[in-house]
């Protein structure tokens, strides 16, 4: 969940930098629909992001396949054991940006989608309201280099939230 939590920072960098201002998303929005040229205005997430948690040291990797199309992965790794694994797509779909991801040994690893929901000049949110943990995902530029991640959502009924800070790699 580390791992989701920084691709959502990362994403978040990129649309706040490509639209104007708007913090939230309507049909009337200058960033109406996420149109491709908005994405890459805001390609300072690609690369590799790291962060040292107690859980282990995590890595965060964004490749942009096209205009529509950015990929990533995250990990967590403890010395040479892999302990968490996700791939992640942020596409269009039905004309917004969806941010996609399978979690390896969660939900059957089945992919999960959320939405774009909010954009700011420095935070990205993503939402899926039927999912329990997390159901929001957001990002938010700290400085060039330094993003926060951050999961939010029920377990066991509880509202939780988890933060996750990282730097650039590369």
């Amino acid at each position: 969940m580390n791992l989701v939590k920084y691709l959502f920072i990362s994403l978040t960098i990129l649309f706040l930098s490509a639209c104007n201002n708007q913090a939230d998303l309507s049909e009337d929005s200058i960033c109406k629909y996420y149109d491709s040229s908005a994405i890459e205005q805001a390609n300072w997430f690609l690369g590799t992001w790291n962060s040292k948690t107690t859980n282990g040291n995590l890595t965060e990797t964004w490749k942009q396949m096209n205009d529509s199309v950015y990929v990533g992965e995250s990990y967590v790794i403890v010395k040479t054991d892999t302990l968490f694994y996700e791939s992640i797509r942020l596409m269009k779909k039905n004309k917004k940006w969806n941010y996609v991801v399978a979690v390896k040994n969660q939900n059957n690893e089945q992919p999960v989608s959320f939405e774009m929901t909010r954009l700011t000049p420095t935070q990205l949110v993503f939402a899926n309201p039927t999912h329990d943990f997390p159901s929001t995902i957001s990002y938010t530029q700290i400085t060039q280099d330094s993003m926060m991640a951050e999961i939010s959502g029920l377990i066991k009924g509880k509202k939780q939230s988890q933060h996750f800070y990282m730097k650039r790699f590369n």
